[in-house]
């Protein structure tokens, strides 16, 4: 049994060796061809420094930027909310209808305004009223207070003439005093009339022809005369010593009291008068706003009816007619709340249409008014539409900078040529700003090009293989391509990866197309990157592998670069 098994296996085996030797004569022919070609036909190259360069090419070139955004009507009229505070959508005009001026356009509630109404005309009515009555008193008050005034400057003039007419001439005193004197005189005469008698009754007494009684009489008379002469001269002193002067002094305050009691009184009117004309100008200012206050309220519910200004086609804030972003709020529609200065329609007067575009800070040094641009429109597939650049922002849009502070975007409006009645706000849009436009100049792709020194460089490739380091000048680019003004000529091969780090020659120096980072940096990044990307080395290393590129648009040539 065991040897018929033996049998059968020898016999498979004999059955295989025709395959293995056929096996192995291919193998090792393989292995044959494989030497032959990388020591007959690669033996001169060394695959670790294969390179691969892109020729400088000589044609038209167009300089552009890109930028997108979207249609809006040129200069339309934007219908805003003048409601104060927020109200609530009635009715509505449905979005793109065509209005005449005067149609109506948006009605908002403004029930709680005509309630409040109510109760301010109670208000303006009571203020009125108080106006009405604080006139009123100021007529009494400066009434009263002429009255007053008039008053005491008649005590005034009374006390004066009482004092004019006391020490005047022919006054008071003067009459006072002659009558003194007057009666000085009269006692005089009277005393020496009695004297005389005096001395006749004597004589006739002592005769015995006059009674003692007739004798006692006349004695008694010339007692008395004498005595009424003292009296007036005392009378006559007191006049002049103590009464002139008490009258004079009492006429005299007289005066006084009445001048300062006019001072008084006419101070007293003139505060009584302001009192009363401040009271009036607070009633009618208070009135005047009551007033104006429902003036407010008038005009705040016509305002709840907005009419169009002119005629045009509906185009609702909220759907982006005029080209920004808005946030989550909700589209425009019956019940909708809206608030005071919210843009609600945006009135197309004209078919004439304009694009809104977005240009980044990095390209706003290249654009300009005055330049062409070309349009294109996603929902008009095909359709090109020519325009020109006609206003630039002066600051970055505020709404991208919410979103993303280090993104600057400029709102760029380009005018359309073409009046094209199948253009609509709102439609997405595309935008080639052209800066400038070559017949014939010589470019390269833009990654070619190093600022090594600060100075523009690219890496040439001779004709015995060797690369050449030469600094060029070069014009404007688009991010693609750069056109090359000198130092290149048509048909020249570049790298298209040129060293980098030739222009990391200094600490903080830039790299060509890296808006403001460190050469070194950015180096020691790619440096990163590329070891990271590289798949490690297969175990059973043979021949090292080129590794190639995409091919671009100027095609991908690989040339050994010779020692």
């Amino acid at each position: 049994m065991a040897t018929d098994n033996a049998d059968k296996g020898n016999g498979r085996t004999s059955k295989r060796k025709p395959y293995v030797i056929i096996g192995t004569t291919v193998l090792a022919t393989a292995l044959a061809l494989v030497v032959l070609w990388f020591t007959g036909v690669r033996g001169g190259e060394d695959p670790a420094r294969t390179v691969e360069t892109v020729a400088a090419r000589q044609g038209p070139l167009t300089i552009s930027v890109p930028a997108t955004g979207m249609l809006k009507a040129k200069d339309p009229e934007i219908i805003r909310n003048s409601l104060e505070g927020r109200a609530t959508v009635i009715s509505i005009i449905p979005e793109g209808t065509r209005v005449q001026e005067g149609d109506l356009l948006v009605e908002l509630d403004v029930s709680t305004l005509v309630d409040a109404r109510v109760d301010q005309v109670i208000l303006v009515q009571n203020a009125e009223a108080s106006f009405i009555n604080a006139r009123e008193t100021l007529g009494i008050t400066e009434s009263q207070a002429a009255s007053d005034v008039d008053l005491a400057k008649l005590k005034l003039a009374f006390a004066r003439q009482d004092l004019d007419k006391y020490t005047g001439k022919g006054g008071d005193y003067e009459n006072l005093l002659a009558a003194a004197e007057g009666k000085i005189k009269l006692n005089a005469e009277e005393k020496t009339k009695a004297a005389d008698y005096l001395e006749w009754s004597e004589k006739l007494f002592d005769e015995k022809y006059l009674s003692k009684t007739q004798f006692q009489a006349d004695q008694l008379a010339l007692q008395r005369a004498d005595l009424n002469l003292q009296v007036a001269s005392n009378d006559a002193n007191l006049l002049k010593k103590y009464t002139y002067r008490r009258q004079i002094a009492q006429l005299t305050s007289d005066v006084n009291q009445a001048r300062m009691a006019l001072d008084r009184t006419e101070a007293k009117a003139r505060a009584n008068i302001a009192q009363a004309k401040a009271e009036l100008s607070a009633k009618d200012q208070e009135y005047q706003r009551q007033k104006d206050k429902l003036t407010k309220i008038d005009d705040q519910i016509t305002k709840g009816k907005i009419v169009a200004p002119t005629e045009g086609m509906v185009v609702y804030a909220t759907s982006g007619a005029g080209g920004h972003s808005h946030d989550n709020r909700p589209p425009l529609a019956d019940g909708v709340e809206v608030w005071e200065r919210q843009e609600l329609i945006h009135l197309s007067r004209s078919t004439s249409t304009v694009a809104e575009v977005d240009v980044h800070e990095a390209s706003l040094q290249k654009v300009h008014a005055g330049l062409p641009a070309l349009v294109t429109v996603e929902a008009l597939a095909g359709k090109k539409l020519m325009g020109t650049v006609t206003r630039i922002a002066p600051l970055p849009d505020p709404q991208s900078m919410w979103m993303n502070p280090d993104l600057k975007i400029y709102k760029t409006e380009i005018t359309l040529d073409s009046n094209d009645p199948t253009l609509r706000s709102g439609m997405n849009c595309k935008a080639e700003i052209i800066v400038e436009q070559h017949a014939d100049a010589v470019y390269v792709p833009v990654e070619t090009v190093l600022r090594v020194g600060g100075q523009p460089t690219v890496y040439v490739l001779n004709e015995d293989g060797e690369t050449e380091q030469r600094q060029v000048e070069i014009g404007l680019d688009d991010k693609s391509l750069v056109r090359i003004v000198s130092g290149l000529q048509e048909g020249e091969l570049v790298l298209a990866t040129p060293p980098l780090k030739a222009a990391a020659t200094a600490p903080g120096s830039k790299l060509a197309g890296i808006r403001g980072a460190d050469a070194n940096d950015v180096m020691k990044k790619i440096d990163e990157q590329l070891k990271a990307a590289t798949p490690p080395a297969p175990a059973t290393s043979g021949a090292p592998k080129k590794q190639t590129a995409p091919e671009s648009q100027f095609g991908v040539q690989e040339y050994p670069i010779r020692s």
